[in-house]
Formats: structure tokens, C-alpha cells, sequence
């Protein structure tokens, strides 16, 4: 909607400068006196003193400027600040101040514009009750005017705008060319009405042959810039020739005006409309390249998320039968059947949620406890291991992709605990209301050469280090600080 609203901008200011640039061209290169008489000829008929500044040149950039201001404000402030979040006071008593400003500036353009009408009414009240009756009724049609092109808008956005079955560019352009079509009707220009009813079909037709045809020839068959020229060419001469035959029989009596016409038609093809087609062209492509990227990086982390679970869930089901079987052979059946409960709870916490998305955060701070746990029997026989937990779960209610805490737990007690040299385990967790705040401390050791754990970290930290760059890209903070004798891990998730 943002990049609408510049281009609307950029529409309507183009509009304004191409309506008082010709007043300003033919004031600067023409002959005042020339002009005195070609647009005073009725104040002379009435016996009223002409000044082409007073009143004509200043009248019409007086009406255009405050039309082109007043659409601004009601269009970019009144409309969307107000209007559309239902504050109806301060709207309404907005735009009905616009309205009456736009009515009043123009009354006073009209007085100056037909002031010779002075000189045709009997009385100055008679005069002013037309400019006035002439202001309101030119206001009001700027007021329908403005609400069909909003309706226009609304429509294009609620029902056309992502629509498979529909081309946006070109339904944007036909509404354009009925609007242009309605105001030169409007300000009573024949010229205008000629080249915009001429104009409309004729830049239609060729643009829907550049846009569906000739581009995208060039762009994936060809390349060839002489044939894109060729079909350029072609497209817009044979299309140009239908309409100016098809204008030569109803306007049979002025084929010079008719040819004068279809020449600056085709002028403003190749400088205006020719640019503008392919850059439509181009934003088409490239929107159409972003969606197709977008669906396949899409995909790749989704099949990027399913493996890096498959392979995390065997990791730790085989460390935690591994601290069974050394706890069987260790402590008596109570512990043993402990830590069978504490898998149990485990393994059915990876079947219920660990295909989920999301799940809530204490959920797996309880699966953190189990795990914890689990580890506790192996090392209860240990004095010189000590491991402190510590969670605050009082804001803690949250949702979180699931085991993706567990993993830095479970490299520290595979690293940390050592049953010859003193060890030590710190694992806090805490939540605010957007951020979830996790901590892991452990004491590291040199392995033997013989030992199956030697090395760095595991897969479970490789691939959560993967999963948190998937999941919560931009959103979340990884620091990992190690010594010789220490690993700490800290970790911030931005979930709100």
C-alpha cells in the first residue's frame, strides 16, 4: 500500500505539472499582445479591460493548484488518518474545510477568469451568484470525481489486486484513461477529450502486445535487441493505422487534425508509454522471481527442519539409555525404575510434541527437569560433581519451537562432567514478557584419545545452532564463550 500511495503521489503531481506546464510554455515563448486578443476578445465585446495575467493566466493555475492541493490532503491525510479508521468528527470537519476552500478558491478564480461578465449582468450580485453557482457545481464534480476514483481504489485492492484471473497493470491503466476520460469532459476540452478517447484504445492495445507479447519474446526466446525494435514497431504502426482509419470515418472532415493527432499519439508511445511498459514488465518478472524463491526457500527449511529432528531425537535417546545402563549397573531397581519413569516421560514428550511447531515453554522446561534428572542419578555417586539449577518459570508463558533448549544441557554434561576431577554444571532460565532469557555453565576436561565423546560439540548443538537461524531469524542472541577449563552459553529468543 505504501509504494501505491508514492505512486498515486508521482501520478497526480505529474498530472498537475503537465496541465500548467503549456500555460507557463505559451506565456514565456508567445506574444502578450498576440494573447491579449486571441483570449480578451469577450472582455472587449463587453467593453471590459483584459490582462492576460489577471485573467486568464493566474485564474487557471489558481484552480489547478488548489485542486491538486486539496486532493493531496483529503487523499493522503483526511481519507486514511481519518475516514478509513472511523474517527468521524475530525474527518468530516476536515474535509468539509477542504471542500469549502476548494469552493471559495475557485469562486474567486471564476470572478477573474469571466469577469466580462460584469459587463452581461445588470447588477454585480447577478455576476457573482453564476461565479458562485458555477464554483459549486465545478466543486461537486471534483467531489464525484474523487469518490468514484476511491470506489475505483477500494474495488482494485478488495477484490482485483492478487487476482489470478486479472492483470493488475492493465486494469490500473484502463481506470486511469475512464477517470482522464470523465475530466476532460469535465473542463470542457475538445482537445483533450480527442486525444485522451484516441489515445486510450490506441495505447491499450499496444501496451497489452508489449506486456504479453513483445517483452516477453525478447526476454526468453530471442534477445535480439533489432527484433525487439522490429516488434516494437510493428505493434504500435499497425495498431496507430486500425485507429486512424477507424477515426477518419467518423471524423471524415478533418483528416489533417486526425493525422496531427494519431502523430502525437505515437510520440507519447515511444517517450511515455514505452518506459513505462517495461518497467511494469520487469516489476511483473521480478515479483514472479521473489514468490519463486521464496516458495523454495520455504521448502528447504521445512525438509531442513524435519531432518535436523530426525537426526536430534536418536542423539538423545541413546544418551539417555546410556545413563540407564550405567545406572542399572551401578544403584539398586528403585533408581533404576526412576530413571525408566524419567524416559518414559521423555520419550512420550517426543512423540505428542516435538512434531509440533510451537509448544508451550513449560512443557519443555519439563522436559529440561527429566533430562536433568536423568543425569542426577548417573552422578549422584560423585561428590566433586555439583550441578545447580536454577528456573524461574513466573513469566515464563511463552511458546517455543520444541527441544531446542535441550541440546546446549546436554553438551554440557557431555563435557563437563568428569568422575576423577571435580566438575561443575550451572543451568538458569528466566522470561520477561518478550524475551526468554537461558544460561549454561559447565567445567570442560580433557577426553582420553580412547574416548567415543572426544571432540567439539555434538550434532545436537550443530543443528540447533541451524534451527535457531531458521526459526528465528534476526530474533534471537547466541553467545558461546569457551577457555580451557570452561564453556558458557548464553541465549536470548525474542518469542513476543
Amino acid at each position: 500500500m505504501i509504494s501505491f500511495k508514492k505512486l498515486e503521489f508521482g501520478a497526480v503531481t505529474a498530472i498537475f505539472l503537465l496541465l500548467i506546464f503549456p500555460l507557463l510554455f505559451r506565456t514565456v515563448t508567445s506574444n502578450v499582445f498576440e494573447m491579449q486578443h486571441a483570449y480578451g476578445y469577450k472582455f472587449h465585446q463587453y467593453h471590459q479591460v483584459f490582462d492576460y495575467y489577471i485573467h486568464y493566466l493566474l485564474p487557471l493555475l489558481a484552480h489547478i493548484t488548489i485542486v491538486y492541493a486539496a486532493f493531496l490532503f483529503i487523499n493522503m491525510v483526511v481519507v486514511p488518518v481519518y475516514l478509513e479508521r472511523q474517527r468521524w468528527l475530525p474527518g468530516l470537519l476536515l474535509a468539509a474545510c477542504t471542500l469549502l476552500l476548494v469552493f471559495l478558491g475557485i469562486m474567486v478564480a471564476y470572478s477573474y477568469y469571466y469577469g466580462y461578465l460584469l459587463g452581461v449582468y445588470s447588477t454585480i450580485k447577478g455576476a457573482h451568484m453564476y461565479f458562485a453557482k458555477s464554483a459549486f457545481s465545478t466543486t461537486m464534480f471534483y467531489v464525484i470525481i474523487y469518490v468514484l476514483y476511491y470506489a475505483g481504489k477500494h474495488l482494485y485492492f478488495q477484490y482485483v489486486r492478487g487476482h489470478k484471473l486479472l492483470v493488475n497493470e492493465p486494469f490500473v491503466i484502463g481506470a486511469l484513461w475512464v477517470a482522464l476520460l470523465v475530466f476532460s469532459i469535465g473542463v470542457r476540452s475538445h482537445v483533450l477529450f480527442m486525444l485522451v478517447a484516441c489515445g486510450g484504445p490506441y495505447c491499450a492495445a499496444v501496451f497489452y502486445v508489449w506486456y504479453t507479447k513483445v517483452f516477453p519474446r525478447y526476454e526468453k526466446v530471442h534477445q535480439n535487441k533489432w527484433l525487439l525494435t522490429r516488434d516494437l514497431l510493428l505493434a504500435s504502426l499497425v495498431t496507430g493505422f486500425a485507429i486512424y482509419l477507424l477515426v477518419l470515418l467518423i471524423r471524415r472532415s478533418r483528416p489533417e487534425e486526425t493525422t496531427l493527432l494519431m502523430l502525437c499519439l505515437f510520440t507519447i508511445q515511444l517517450l511515455v508509454l514505452l518506459p513505462v511498459t517495461w518497467w511494469l514488465y520487469l516489476a511483473r518478472e521480478n515479483r514472479a522471481a521473489t514468490m519463486l524463491n521464496l516458495q523454495k526457500a520455504l521448502g528447504h527449511s521445512a525438509a531442513n527442519l524435519d531432518f535436523l529432528r530426525s537426526q536430534i531425537n536418536p542423539h538423545f535417546l541413546f544418551n539417555a539409555l546410556n545413563t540407564l545402563y550405567g545406572t542399572a549397573l551401578q544403584e539398586n531397581a528403585l533408581n533404576t525404575s526412576e530413571g525408566i519413569q524419567k524416559l518414559g516421560d521423555m520419550m512420550r514428550f517426543m512423540l505428542d510434541e516435538n512434531h509440533l511447531e510451537k509448544i508451550a515453554l513449560h512443557k519443555e522446561i519439563a522436559y529440561l527437569h527429566n533430562y536433568i534428572a536423568l543425569q542426577r542419578l548417573r552422578t549422584q555417586a560423585s561428590p566433586d560433581i555439583q550441578i545447580d539449577v536454577n528456573i524461574n518459570e513466573q513469566y515464563c508463558q511463552h511458546e517455543i519451537a520444541p527441544m531446542l533448549l535441550i541440546p546446549f544441557v546436554e553438551n554440557a554434561f557431555k563435557h563437563g562432567i568428569s568422575l576423577r576431577n571435580r566438575s561443575k554444571i550451572a543451568i538458569s532460565l528466566s522470561c520477561d514478557k518478550e524475551k526468554i532469557y537461558f544460561d549454561v555453565y559447565n567445567t570442560t576436561h580433557i577426553r582420553p584419545d580412547n574416548n567415543t565423546e572426544k571432540g567439539g560439540p555434538g550434532i545436537g548443538l550443530n543443528n540447533v545452532r541451524e534451527r535457531l537461524h531458521l526459526l528465528y531469524p534476526q530474533r534471537h542472541e547466541l553467545n558461546i564463550r569457551q577457555t580451557a577449563t570452561e564453556y558458557f552459553v548464553h541465549l536470548t529468543i525474542h518469542v513476543a
